[in-house]
């Protein structure tokens, strides 16, 4: 279930690598133009929680503030806390959800590259057993394990590459796909490049330079991050995650395939572009909406809010006051009827008639 979930998750970042590689026949332009296009799709997404972001980072002091005046008082902080949000227009949680976006949009672009017969090039299962029987007559030996195992179909297209003639027009949605870019090998792996770096030349150096690249562009957005974030991250996790992630990206970059190098490279260039633009831009709103006509304007939405709860509070307290009265009435109710019902003897009963007598007639009464 879940790998068939995830075969549809990347068919479309599949068909707009597979476009782009068709229109320019580079293999790295190809990925370099689908990280613009993922950035330009999200990018109304990200600018409302960027614009919270931003203003939320300018509320730092206000927020120690509450902090320090209510220590004790875990409960009486988080309402002021919250009644801060809501006064200032902010949702604290609005920016996390689009940070976390990159990641599957990583890994799908990975199984695009890892099994490209299969996502890049939306073969069969059929198909691909074809073409690989195919290839081994011509002299290509299938992996059964370890990392080549991992990687098959990449050497499998590379072989299929080097004998374009023996399998053209052969299988349908085959493509001759070229993973030179800039003299590098976009399939291999730095780690087999430093196995074999005797008889690497340029593409090695290039490819152990990517992973470099990769970490220090991420390091730089980093950097750039949590200067606008200010002290909301200067404690000790936020300074660890300026170093980790870049450290991670360089570990990741010595054993997957340099393909990835070249998006994670494009993609922190063009969030550090994206990045400072929009701190330009929404600083300069956020500067506007400092003044006091605009924030008389939050003011009033926060007050036409808190007077909307407490009418409904108000509406629920009489709705549960007619309730209690009701439940009142009628258990006043059934108590009269239970006296009516009791409320006679057989002294007072003539025939049908329970109260013709009254409840103290005694026919002894006057007797001596």
């Amino acid at each position: 279930m879940f790998a068939q979930l995830g075969y549809y998750i990347c068919v479309p970042f599949a068909w707009l690598t597979r476009l782009f590689y068709s229109v320019t026949g580079s293999y790295g332009l190809a990925l370099i133009l689908f990280t613009l296009v993922v950035k330009i799709v999200i990018l109304p997404f990200q600018l409302k929680s960027k614009k919270s972001m931003l203003r939320m980072n300018r509320m730092q002091g206000k927020i120690k503030d509450i902090q320090v005046r209510y220590a004790n008082n875990k409960e009486k902080q988080n309402q002021e806390m919250a009644d801060l949000y809501a006064r200032e227009g902010i949702n604290p949680m609005g920016g996390c959800l689009w940070s976390f976006l990159p990641f599957p949009i990583l890994i799908a672009l990975y199984y695009i590259i890892r099994v490209p017969l299969r996502y890049f090039m939306s073969m069969s299962t059929e198909a691909i057993e074809g073409v690989r029987a195919l290839a081994e007559t011509l002299g290509y030996e299938t992996a059964t394990s370890g990392q080549a195992a991992a990687y098959e179909q990449i050497y499998l297209a590379k072989f299929v590459h080097e004998n374009w003639a023996s399998f053209q027009g052969k299988f349908d949605r085959l493509i001759d796909l070229d993973y030179n870019f800039l003299g590098m090998d976009l399939a291999n792996t730095v780690s087999n490049v430093i196995h074999n770096f005797k008889d690497a030349g340029w593409s090695g150096w290039g490819l152990i330079l990517l992973p470099i690249l990769a970490a220090g562009t991420q390091f730089a957005m980093s950097l750039v991050t949590m200067k606008q974030q200010g002290d909301a991250a200067q404690n000790g996790t936020g300074k660890a995650m300026i170093y980790m992630m870049p450290l991670m990206t360089l570990w990741f970059g010595y054993m997957l395939p340099a393909a990835l190098m070249i998006y994670w490279i494009a993609n922190a260039v063009f969030s550090l572009i994206q990045e400072v633009l929009l701190n330009k831009y929404f600083n300069k709103i956020l500067d506007r909406e400092e003044t006091d006509k605009e924030r008389e304007k939050r003011e009033a939405r926060y007050a036409k809010r808190q007077a909307a709860m407490a009418n409904y509070n108000r509406q629920m307290e009489e709705a549960k006051g007619d309730k209690k009265i009701k439940q009142k009435q009628a258990e006043k109710k059934a108590q009269q009827a239970e006296r009516k019902a009791t409320g006679t003897n057989e002294n007072g009963r003539v025939g049908q008639r329970p109260y013709a007598r009254g409840r103290s007639f005694s026919e002894d009464h006057y007797s001596e």
